[in-house]
């Protein structure tokens, strides 16, 4: 008998499958199809300190082997998070879930992570660091070791629960933005977010989004988000969930290979609602393929000693 147990700071597991924010929505819709306490967890919905609207449309281009997107955080805000949506979460998903929270300054993130830490069904925060800041020219605060570094901090004054620092792969350095997050207290690393995109309509010759670039996610990407969970758990000692371009036990199985405690599964929801079901079904059969009796054990197997 297999064992699919994994941990992220001393929160145990039973597979190490989680659907990734912004792919699952509150898990609603996909309770109506399956029992999605078969998960080992969730990362619910991007939340911001106030309500955003999003960006126009149209907002999805879809590619070869992938997608493109520019929803722009669209969500009801962290206080109608935690006055609907984490109740009715109750009647549905009996696990604690992943907080994924976004900001356009250290002090939204600070402020919306300290209403959410109260919380109880919240198990860990993913603070999206792939946001503009709008203190700091716009450019976004992962693409710099200081910013990164900064939301970090403010954001472990403010809570009592583990923090996880999700990376954008648009630099050129992932190692140093990972390696100063952990400095500045963060339990773990998420990555790799999604890619810079774009498509062009031959016929009107404009950009098939409206924001003109968006982020690029599926199959394609798998190969940058092996590579960079590699780099990132040989630069830190704290855990990291990768996620990229999965869509099969085979891909779990590598990330876990390359570092990852535990793996996250995106743009496959989109395009199967029950890819993460099949995939927690297929891993036992996969584990006893490649010989593998404990999930735990392979983690960064694939580093030289």
């Amino acid at each position: 008998m297999v064992d699919t147990k994994v941990t992220l700071s001393g929160w145990e597991l039973d597979n190490p499958v989680i659907p990734a924010s912004g792919t699952f929505g509150f898990g609603k819709e996909f309770a109506e199809l399956y029992d999605i306490n078969c998960l080992g967890t969730f990362s619910f919905k991007g939340t911001t300190l106030r309500p955003r609207f999003g960006n126009p449309t149209p907002r999805i281009a879809e590619c070869t082997a992938g997608m493109i997107n520019s929803v722009g955080l669209q969500n009801p805000g962290v206080d109608e998070v935690l006055r609907v949506q984490l109740p009715e979460m109750k009647q549905y998903f009996h696990k604690k879930v992943i907080a994924n929270v976004s900001g356009f300054s250290v002090e939204e993130y600070a402020q919306t992570c300290r209403k959410l830490d109260e919380c109880g069904q919240i198990g860990l925060f993913e603070v999206n660091v792939s946001c503009p800041n709008v203190h700091g020219g716009g450019i976004s605060f992962g693409t710099s070791p200081e910013a990164a570094a900064q939301v970090t901090a403010a954001v472990k004054k403010v809570t009592t629960k583990p923090v996880y620092i999700k990376l954008t792969p648009n630099v050129t350095d992932i190692a140093s933005i990972a390696k100063a997050c952990e400095d500045a207290g963060a339990d773990g690393i998420s990555l790799i977010n999604t890619l810079l995109g774009m498509r062009i309509d031959l016929k009107t010759r404009q950009p098939v989004i409206a924001n003109r670039m968006g982020g690029f996610s599926g199959p394609a990407v798998f190969p940058v988000a092996v590579r960079m969970v590699y780099q990132v758990s040989e630069a830190v000692k704290i855990p990291v969930m990768g996620m990229g371009g999965v869509s099969s036990a085979e891909d779990v199985i590598e990330l876990m290979l390359a570092g990852a405690s535990a793996v996250q599964v995106g743009a496959a929801n989109l395009v199967n609602p029950y890819v993460c079901r099949e995939i927690i079904e297929e891993l036992p059969a996969v584990m006893e393929r490649y010989g593998i009796e404990r999930l735990r054990d392979i983690i960064g197997a694939a580093h030289k000693e």
